[in-house]
């Protein structure tokens, strides 16, 4: 098949075409107005060491990235190989994302999963408009790792473990 720049690009086959490239897994919370607000996200990333940066994008129609983004703080979470389950919840119904779940949180409002593969504590640094999501550029203010488990994959709308 040859490729042509005059394609209509349709979006369910960019979705399938994007969902070619396996990603991790990451959940980011904060406790937002005396409860528990997050959401699972595909897209997370190292940016840079000096300052420490990730990203993570998130839907301009995202109901939930409103209230999270108000948190002076965010935690986010690397989710293991055996997250699964949990990936699916915080994609659920946000009344019960965290219900069940053992999290810890920071003075700052950070919610991070205790059995997580990396836990970050983090602040918004930027957001960059990008089509219909957002570029979340996140400060890092403390980190902590395990090498407990393999990570969660993302991958044809699936999630993946890595084999040994």
């Amino acid at each position: 098949m040859s490729l042509s720049t005059n394609q209509d690009l349709d979006p369910r086959r960019l979705r399938e075409a994007f969902g070619a490239f396996p990603t991790g897994v990451v959940a980011v919370a904060a406790a937002v107005d005396g409860r528990v607000t997050g959401l699972a996200a595909s897209s997370f990333t190292s940016v840079s060491l000096d300052p420490p940066l990730v990203s993570f994008s998130i839907a301009v129609s995202s109901k939930t990235w409103p209230d999270l983004r108000r948190a002076r703080h965010l935690g986010l979470t690397v989710l293991a190989d055996h997250h699964g389950a949990v990936c699916r919840q915080l994609a659920g119904d946000p009344a019960t994302r965290f219900a069940g779940l053992a999290l810890s949180s920071t003075d700052e409002g950070a919610v991070t999963l205790d059995d997580g593969l990396a836990r970050f504590d983090c602040s918004v640094y930027r957001e960059v408009e990008a089509g219909d999501h957002v570029i979340v550029l996140l400060r890092l203010h403390a980190v902590d790792h395990s090498d407990a488990a393999g990570p969660l994959v993302f991958h044809r709308s699936g999630f993946r473990s890595l084999a040994a």
